[in-house]
């Protein structure tokens, strides 16, 4: 039996198979919209695993499995507990004899590595701690949608650096283009991750400097889930990094704005920047639906 193909990472992705995936997506997307069947995955069984909430993951892959087919069974943290009620090993092995494909969402990525090494079926990272995969497969849909090629573009990041940050460092990587990621110190994404970057990805602490020309600015909440009890000390820390208005005036005059959601309007960003003429957080938010789609294509009809 041929190993399953996992999406852990966008690094599991080559640069070639992104754009075919989100390709893919927008076709995927055409034929939503025109109420036309692609049915692909009939009968086909996804398993998703939360240990954290969203609206947009499960909505995304549950609709996205019944749009192609299939069906998509919810299991919450009260009906499956990963590592604690079960050995991660074991959970692997017994959804991996009764589904065709399992998403996780949970916190530390050594759990999806560890569930992965053992499933005979394709697992898929719904987001961890450490990166947010699936998010950067819409995005780059919702880009490539508006302005084409990303290749050679600046991108800049304002914020932490979480697994929103690592997950652009790594498209950056693949696809070839420049980030500045802006956040304060002692929040700096990973090392490692940031070292496999190359001269691609920079640090600069100031916001207006790395929003400078940028042609796509992007950024998060303060304060990840997990992280409440810090929401007070990372709001005074985080706060002259604030996308505004003016950050938007030192951009390239097309820049658009990205949001992976939910946002914190005041905080993070202001109103009348997200829900402003550059803003495309919403179709941003539906192509989690349309890139996913074309990811569990990709993953269980490709191999």
């Amino acid at each position: 039996m041929n190993q399953p193909r996992h999406f852990l990472s966008l690094l599991d992705l080559s640069a070639s198979e992104i754009t075919d995936l989100l390709t893919r997506a927008t076709e995927l997307k055409r034929l939503q919209h025109q109420h036309q069947e692609h049915r692909t995955l009939k009968n086909r069984v996804l398993a998703m695993l939360f240990e954290k909430s969203s609206t947009r993951t499960r909505v995304s892959f549950e609709a996205g499995m019944n749009q192609l087919g299939g069906s998509a069974l919810f299991l919450s943290p009260r009906d499956i507990q990963l590592g604690r009620g079960e050995p991660i090993e074991d959970t692997a092995r017994v959804l991996s004899g009764m589904v065709d494909m399992i998403m996780v969402r949970t916190f530390e990525h050594e759990n999806i590595t560890r569930l992965a090494r053992y499933a005979s079926v394709p697992v898929i990272n719904g987001l961890t701690d450490r990166e947010h995969p699936c998010q950067l497969l819409a995005d780059l849909q919702t880009w490539f949608e508006h302005r084409g090629d990303i290749q050679g573009i600046t991108v800049a990041y304002i914020g932490d650096g979480n697994n929103m940050c690592h997950s652009w460092i790594h498209a950056a990587r693949l696809l070839g283009f420049r980030l500045n990621i802006a956040c304060p110190e002692d929040y700096d994404p990973d090392a490692a991750i940031l070292q496999m970057a190359g001269k691609n990805v920079l640090i600069i602490r100031d916001l207006m400097e790395a929003a400078e020309g940028a042609h796509l600015l992007v950024t998060d909440v303060w304060a990840s889930m997990g992280q409440e009890g810090e929401q007070s000390s990372r709001a005074a820390v985080f706060k002259p990094y604030q996308i505004n208005a003016d950050t938007m005036k030192v951009a390239d005059k097309d820049a658009l704005f990205m949001h992976c959601l939910p946002a914190h309007r005041g905080e993070e960003v202001t109103a009348d920047v997200i829900d402003g003429p550059q803003s495309v957080v919403w179709e941003e938010a539906e192509n989690r639906l349309h890139s996913q789609k074309a990811l569990m294509e990709f993953l269980l009809l490709s191999h």
